[in-house]
């Protein structure tokens, strides 16, 4: 057993929340250390940005902010990191940066890997200490006990930040087993930015991996309008991750289901309207596809919950197509998870109330914020706020 001693702060976990914290702890020119569980750090940041990295959304704080279940008290963090800071942070790692048409920001190069890359140089920059293959086991009083290839560690540190991740993807480390060395009551883990199962009729799912856009979908009062992919045991993608929190809560509380509107550009009554042109002999599939462009999967998505109405409720169900969702998928293949640490549980520091001196951040707090951008920022955002904050606790204990 080896006792490791003068560690200002240390940092347990190397995702996008645990380097932030490091970056604004070693600002103040304390010795920082990372402990990671696995051989490399980052490894759930790199494959999420394996499809191009998107670092943010380019929008107004309070636009954003909407979009971050538990704002109210991530707010402090959001205050000093929002998107303008998360995309002067990447320019100031050398990333070049372009803003879609939808607001999304991404790297020129789409990937997660130069900016990582930079980011670590620029951590070893500030000495920051990253040991890989150390498994946090837990607590010794206020020490920190790890698992190591040079057998178990005990860390001494003044100040302490978890980012130890969600639930999600635990091939890439993040499994939640840490819930285990807590002595409070924490919120179960539900998948979140994850894809939901519908029993689709062989018609439909020969239509499995099209894209179905644009669409706006409904669960009650929230809504959100972008496009999905139909698979093979149902459906996923951006405005289906947007809608997770709502379908979740549909699901438990055996509410109101989803409902998908076809043609968000076009009102009822335009839609009505157009319906209402003769068609003479015309099939109906025919006047659909001429009348309202509704063919391949769009139309094969209204003709699923069976026979077309006539008249009115035609109109209707284009614009309100009710879509039976049966579970989400399993937690491991969610992107993100809601629950852990209560947000009621950390005070403005994201200092735990039953433990002073150890903060957290990122995934591992019971917040929730759909992928387009939101999650990632919230991530870094907790993690710079709760950096900066360990670092000052440290230094009052120099």
């Amino acid at each position: 057993m080896t006792r490791s001693a003068d560690i200002d702060v240390c940092v347990i976990g190397g995702g996008p929340a645990g380097l932030a914290a490091a970056e604004a702890a070693a600002a103040n020119g304390l010795h920082v250390m990372i402990a990671d569980r696995m051989p490399s750090p980052a490894r759930k940041f790199l494959m999420a940005g394996k499809s191009g990295l998107n670092l943010t959304k380019d929008e107004q704080p309070d636009a954003f902010r909407r979009h971050v279940d538990g704002h109210a008290v991530l707010d402090p963090a959001l205050d000093e990191f929002g998107p303008v800071e998360a995309m002067a942070w990447a320019e100031g790692l050398g990333q070049r940066l372009f803003t879609g048409s939808s607001g999304r920001v991404f790297p020129v190069d789409m990937k997660a890997s130069p900016l990582l890359r930079a980011w670590l140089g620029r951590l070893a920059q500030h000495n920051v200490a990253l040991r890989t293959k150390w498994n946090w086991t837990g607590w010794r009083d206020s020490a920190l006990l790890f698992d190591t290839p040079q057998g178990q560690q005990v860390v001494a540190a003044r100040s302490v930040v978890l980012a130890l991740g969600g639930a999600s993807w635990a091939r890439l480390g993040s499994d939640g087993s840490w819930t285990k060395y807590f002595d409070l009551p924490l919120t179960p883990f539900q998948g979140s930015n994850v894809g939901f199962e519908v029993n689709w009729s062989p018609v439909m799912a020969a239509q499995e991996g099209q894209a179905v856009k644009p669409v706006t979908l409904r669960v009650g009062d929230k809504q959100a309008t972008g496009e999905f992919i139909v698979t093979g045991y149902g459906i996923e993608g951006g405005a289906v991750y947007a809608m997770s929190a709502a379908l979740r809560t549909a699901l438990r509380a055996q509410g109101a289901g989803l409902e998908v509107d076809l043609l968000p550009d076009l009102s009822l009554d335009a839609v009505s309207d157009r319906l209402s042109r003769k068609r003479g002999k015309t099939s109906l599939s025919t006047h659909l596809r001429k009348v309202l462009k509704l063919t391949g999967v769009k139309a094969a998505l209204l003709r699923e919950v069976g026979p077309l109405p006539k008249g009115p409720a035609l109109a209707q169900r284009i614009k309100a197509l009710p879509l039976p969702i049966q579970r989400a998928r399993p937690i491991d293949e969610a992107i993100s998870t809601a629950g852990g640490v209560p947000l009621a549980a950390i005070d403005t520091n994201m200092m735990l109330k039953n433990r002073p001196g150890v903060f957290c951040a990122g995934e591992m707090l019971d917040w929730d914020a759909p992928t387009g951008g939101y999650l990632i920022t919230t991530c870094l955002a907790t993690g710079f706020h709760a950096g900066r904050a360990a670092g000052r606790y440290a230094v009052s204990r120099l």
